[in-house]
C-alpha cells in the first residue's frame, strides 16, 4: 500500500471516528446539548434547529468519508465544520465570559486551549487529505479509454 493511500485511510478513519463519536454523544445526551446550545450567546436564537442539525451534519459527514466516490467532498465538508467551530470557540473565548460546552463526551473534559488544538490538529488533517486526494485525481487520466 502507497503511503499516501495509508494516510489517506487514516485520515478518514480519523475524521469518521471524531464525527461518529461526537454525533452519538450529543444525541444520548440531547437535552444538555440543546440546553448548551441555548445558553450561548452566539446562536441561542438556532439552538433548536442545530441541535438537530449539528449531529445530522456530522454524521452524513461520517458517511461521506466512508464512500470513495464522496470522500473529496467529505473532507472538505470536515474541513469547513471543524474550521467553523474553531472560529466559534475563539469567538466565545473573545467576546463572552460564561462559555457552554455542547460537546458532548470526552471532548467536554478538554480545556478551551486543548479544545481549539485538537479542533487544529482535525482541520490540518481534513486540509493534508484534500491535498492528497486531489493529487491523486490530477494524476489519472481524465479519459482511461484513451490514455
Amino acid at each position: 500500500m502507497k503511503k499516501s493511500n495509508m494516510a489517506m485511510g487514516i485520515i478518514c478513519t480519523l475524521n469518521i471516528i471524531l464525527f461518529i463519536y461526537a454525533a452519538s454523544a450529543k444525541l444520548l445526551d440531547f437535552y444538555n446539548f440543546q440546553f448548551s446550545l441555548s445558553e450561548s450567546p452566539f446562536i441561542a436564537p438556532f439552538a433548536g434547529i442545530l441541535a438537530w442539525a449539528v449531529p445530522a451534519i456530522e454524521l452524513i459527514i461520517a458517511v461521506m468519508l466512508v464512500i470513495p466516490g464522496l470522500r473529496l467532498a467529505g473532507l472538505y465538508a470536515s474541513f469547513i465544520l471543524m474550521s467553523l467551530f474553531t472560529v466559534y470557540i475563539t469567538a466565545m473565548l473573545l467576546f463572552t465570559s460564561d462559555i457552554p460546552c455542547s460537546c458532548g463526551g470526552v471532548l467536554e473534559e478538554m480545556s478551551w486551549g486543548t479544545h481549539i488544538l485538537f479542533n487544529c490538529v482535525f482541520v490540518a488533517l481534513s486540509a493534508w487529505g484534500i491535498y492528497l486526494l486531489r493529487k491523486k485525481r490530477r494524476m489519472l487520466p481524465i479519459l482511461p479509454a484513451l490514455a
